[in-house]
């Protein structure tokens, strides 16, 4: 292990901790602006309906989403789904995006992240981020800055604009070509194993697992390097 030159970070539950999600709170937010509702459908019914898709697709199955690599945007889903419905929305899709996320599921800082992104700042250590996410890429940045508005990232990957889902190597590969560095002099840091960890190794990066916001119990695994308060790896760090 030596010091990078640059980190990239996952977003959710790593760089921001995310509440439960909550589609139907989402899409009840989305639906008041509604101008038609051919079948006056609810919010619950609406949801129901997304679900079955993602269902079909074999999306957010935790045990099987590291096997879905390759990513379907909002912007392809939202049509789909709501005019399907009968449903027409005043809304752009970028707008679509943010009433849809910021009522299903707000985001705050992980303890502690503020502090570690700025002692990377002072020890001119790079960053930028990679987030497997349906959301356009637009809206992932505005609620990263808006909560770590003194972040130093250099890009935003959403894979929502790139087609390819973390663990596949070219999501990887693409933010080292945009870094202009190769992959052993780059850590990433994720809190979920197969799609960060594993992600990340088999495109020759060095793997931190992030771990101080996950909600569900994990399995400890001998072969990474396991995190679950930045002060910590702010401490290896010094130490290299």
């Amino acid at each position: 292990m030596k010091i990078p030159k640059m980190i990239l970070f996952d977003y959710g539950q790593t760089l921001l901790d995310e509440e439960r999600f909550d589609g139907v709170k989402g899409t009840e937010a989305v639906l008041k602006y509604a101008t038609k509702n051919k079948y006056n459908l609810t919010a619950q019914q609406v949801q129901e309906a997304a679900n079955e898709i993602n269902n079909e697709l074999g999306r957010y199955n935790p045990k099987t989403r590291h096997l879905y690599q390759v990513e379907v945007p909002n912007s392809m889903f939202c049509p789909y789904l709501y005019e399907s419905q009968g449903i027409e929305l005043s809304l752009k899709q970028t707008e679509i995006d943010r009433v849809f996320w910021d009522a299903s599921s707000p985001g705050k800082p992980t303890e502690g992240i503020e502090e570690f992104l700025e002692f990377l700042k002072e020890k001119g250590i790079r960053t930028g981020v990679i987030s497997n996410i349906t959301y356009a890429g637009e809206v992932v940045a505005e609620r990263i800055n808006r909560e770590l508005p003194k972040n130093n990232f250099e890009f935003i990957i959403a894979t929502s604009e790139y087609l390819f889902r973390k663990p596949n190597k070219r999501i990887f590969e693409l933010a080292l070509e945009k870094a202009d560095l190769s992959a052993d002099e780059v850590w990433y840091i994720g809190d979920n194993y197969n799609c960060d960890v594993i992600g990340a190794r088999n495109a020759g990066i060095f793997p931190v697992w992030y771990v101080g916001a996950l909600e569900t119990p994990y399995e400890e695994q001998d072969d990474v390097l396991i995190v679950k308060k930045w002060k910590k790896l702010e401490g290896l760090m010094w130490d290299l």
